[in-house]
């Protein structure tokens, strides 16, 4: 659905779009097609006006275990493709923040790098009792343009915003929902995140979107201040020898 790479499975139930990120066996790690898939995503489900609530998901053990290795290293290798990632990187934030359709986040595992801004851009989030949130940007030598940076300080307080971002700390599942970057730690995030978007599809439609697009004005107002000067940032990040370095080590260690 929505002609989307295998990396990304969209399926229709009734108005309800279930959408997994889909590559188990890296623990849904992003590579360069299921963040072109994840930039394409958010503008098609805004324009399906069959839609009405999302779930965002992860198959298998992970919601997303950040970015592949691999394709990090070739983004210090290689400009043009560089370029493509910060541009995607900023229509997945703008596409989040935009879509006229709730986002529920059932967050099934950890949920690292992208998988964390995924869902701190959600408009609810249920995570799993032993999963984790964790922004490890810094730790590799990045600057996060669609990270935590960009969002958390909306959702929690500035001071745990820097703590997080700054030393890339893992965020326990209890941890993140007293902090307010998740809803509720549940034992089964997506059958609560199911049970959530069927309420909300229960609603008048034009009052949900409405509300969420007035409460979402205040995040993108945030995210438009912010987001140049980040991806810019980010875009030089890859090309220093401390992130060449780390992610070298890494990759041999792998």
């Amino acid at each position: 659905m929505y002609d989307m790479p295998p990396e990304i499975s969209v399926e229709a139930d009734g108005p309800l779009r279930i959408i997994t990120l889909n590559r188990p066996e890296a623990l849904n790690a992003v590579d360069d097609a299921l963040h072109s898939g994840l930039a394409a995503l958010w503008p098609r489900l805004a324009a399906d006006r069959s839609a009405r609530a999302a779930v965002l998901t992860g198959a298998g053990k992970a919601f997303s275990a950040g970015g592949d290795f691999a394709y990090l290293a070739e983004l210090s290798r290689d400009a043009e493709l560089r370029a493509k990632t910060i541009a995607h990187g900023r229509e997945i934030v703008l596409g989040m923040v935009r879509c006229r359709v709730p986002v529920i986040a059932a967050v099934n595992g950890p949920a690292v790098g992208l998988g964390c801004s995924l869902v701190a851009l959600s408009d609810i989030a249920y995570i799993a009792e032993d999963a984790y949130l964790k922004d490890p940007h810094v730790q590799v030598g990045l600057v996060a343009a669609d990270g935590g940076p960009l969002t958390w300080p909306l959702h929690t307080s500035l001071l745990l915003a820097k703590e997080y971002a700054l030393t890339g700390a893992k965020i326990p599942a209890e941890r993140a929902r007293e902090m307010g970057l998740v809803n509720h730690v549940v034992a089964d995030p997506l059958a609560a995140a199911l049970a959530c978007a069927k309420r909300v599809l229960e609603l008048p439609e034009q009052a949900v979107e409405s509300t969420k697009r007035l409460l979402n004005l205040h995040l993108e107002r945030a995210v438009v201040a912010t987001l140049d000067y980040a991806t810019t940032a980010e875009d030089l990040s890859f090309q220093t020898e401390a992130f060449r370095s780390v992610i070298a080590r890494l990759t041999a260690d792998k």
